[in-house]
């Protein structure tokens, strides 16, 4: 079977690259640049060039494809610029389901994000939650008007949304990744006590390739491996690490107050400010999410959150990004 996958050079991506690859008769992987196409011929993927922006590239790179997985896209809080949000995750999204359908491909394996689920403060989100009516975030509302795009486009191309958590685990540097590894090095000492969702991101590629082989055309599947309390995470982070983290917690007001500050200083100067109001307003809001559908019907297994912290940590360690 012949697969392409978009944003293979990402990490998610090329998670889920690393499992194709010696899986499948061939894997195409779209590239923009020399640099990547070097990466994803490195793990044994076909290098093709292609923009998600690009309609005519992606009919090309899907010709002869039977699946197609869709992990490119753009995933920023307190962007400069909320437009390329939606031009990449909407619009290349849009291109992709019809290139799919031009080229004749079989299956498209979509990746949406658990906070498209949006549901309501307090609550733990499922598949079928209704949305809250609103959006806490660019990201948010862009990644939601794409699942809806790609629905509304399907037409007769079999589509299946995987919506991961927030994915952490060896190579997450970035994002949420990034905070994590900031507040296990000592350099956030304050933060929001309030509720995170995890997904391992081994147990994310999984989720991929079983939405692939077993999901159903039309639905999605909550990819998340644990839920938290912050100060329960820390804590556990603390005995599996070695750690002593010394973190204080702040009321949800003086945060949201502290980020207002911050981001006018950054915005008055030209600068991308460090923290916003809508990544504070997201932190407070908080998030729970059921992922036990993907276990019921595509067979998932997911890692604890000892496992995933654990190897996250010795990850870090060995990149030096924490110390030993």
């Amino acid at each position: 079977m012949t697969v392409v996958i978009t944003g293979g050079t990402g990490v998610v991506g090329g998670a889920v690259l690393q499992r194709l690859v010696g899986s499948e008769d061939e894997v195409r992987a779209l590239v923009r640049s020399r640099r990547g196409a070097a990466r994803v011929a490195a793990r044994g993927a076909v290098p093709v060039v292609g923009e998600v922006e690009s309609l005519p590239s992606l009919v090309e790179a899907f010709h002869g494809a039977d699946v197609v997985y869709h992990v490119a896209g753009r995933n920023e809080l307190c962007p400069t610029d909320p437009s390329v949000l939606y031009r990449v995750n909407v619009d290349g999204s849009r291109n992709v389901v019809r290139a799919a359908r031009v080229a004749g491909v079989r299956r498209l394996v979509y990746t949406s994000s658990a906070a498209t689920i949006g549901e309501p403060r307090g609550t733990v989100g499922t598949e079928d939650t209704p949305h809250r009516g609103y959006h806490l975030s660019h990201y948010e509302r862009s990644k939601y008007l794409a699942e809806q795009v790609v629905f509304a486009e399907a037409d007769d191309l079999e589509v299946v949304v995987v919506n991961p958590s927030s994915v952490q685990g060896p190579g997450r540097a970035s994002g949420t990744g990034r905070l994590l590894i900031d507040v296990l090095a000592g350099r956030l000492p304050v933060l929001v006590d309030t509720w995170i969702s995890i997904v391992d991101i081994d147990d994310c590629a999984d989720g991929h390739l079983r939405a692939a082989a077993q999901g159903r055309p039309g639905e999605r599947y909550l990819l998340n491996s644990f839920t938290l309390r912050v100060a329960d995470a820390l804590s556990l982070a603390e005995i599996v690490a070695g750690l002593d983290l010394r973190v204080r917690f702040l009321p949800g007001w003086v945060a949201r107050v502290g980020a207002s500050a911050v981001e006018a200083v950054a915005r008055a100067t030209g600068r991308r400010p460090p923290v916003c109001r809508e990544m504070v307003r997201t932190m407070v809001h908080g998030h729970r999410y059921d992922g036990s559908k993907a276990e019921r019907e595509l067979g998932l297994r997911y890692h604890t959150p000892e496992e995933t912290l654990g190897r996250l940590i010795a990850w870090a360690r060995e990149e030096r990004l924490l110390p030993s």
